[in-house]
């Protein structure tokens, strides 16, 4: 963040200046800051860089799987929770890490309901695609 000819971005009260950012600048910064965030997770967490892989594979096959609008959502939306939880849990994990590496329970409490979110959005994915799964094959109801 550039300060119009000051260095110091203190004001003389000791706030920050918050410079004012037009919408499109924001909406720029925004998407900056998100393919950062998919760049770090894809360096650094083992399980981001599989989920999305297994899921690129399964995104065609729930839109064929789906008979109408609202069965491929649910099969697709239920894919993309995953990775949305696997990102908040390695933003929870960077964070503790960030603490202190030494043992709290207080942290590991932390990054264990995270990895308990992530396990989560997967039965929840899993429990759509049996349940599409038996409707599709099996002539669950419609």
């Amino acid at each position: 963040m550039s300060y119009k000819n000051d260095k110091n971005p203190l004001k003389a009260n000791g706030r920050m200046r918050v410079q004012k950012e037009t919408a499109l600048q924001h909406i720029i910064n925004a998407t900056r800051y998100s393919v950062a965030g998919f760049t770090t997770a894809w360096k650094n967490e083992t399980a981001f860089r599989l989920e999305p892989s297994v899921i690129a594979f399964m995104l065609p096959v729930g839109f064929w799987l789906g008979k109408t609008a609202v069965e491929r959502a649910l099969l697709v939306g239920s894919c993309l929770i995953i990775l949305i939880t696997e990102l908040l849990n390695s933003a929870i994990e960077a964070v503790v890490d960030r603490i202190g590496l030494d043992r709290n329970t207080l942290s590991k409490r932390a990054k264990d309901l995270g990895s308990a979110a992530v396990f989560i959005s997967l039965l929840t994915a899993g429990a759509v695609w049996a349940l599409m799964v038996y409707a599709r094959f099996w002539g669950g109801a419609d």
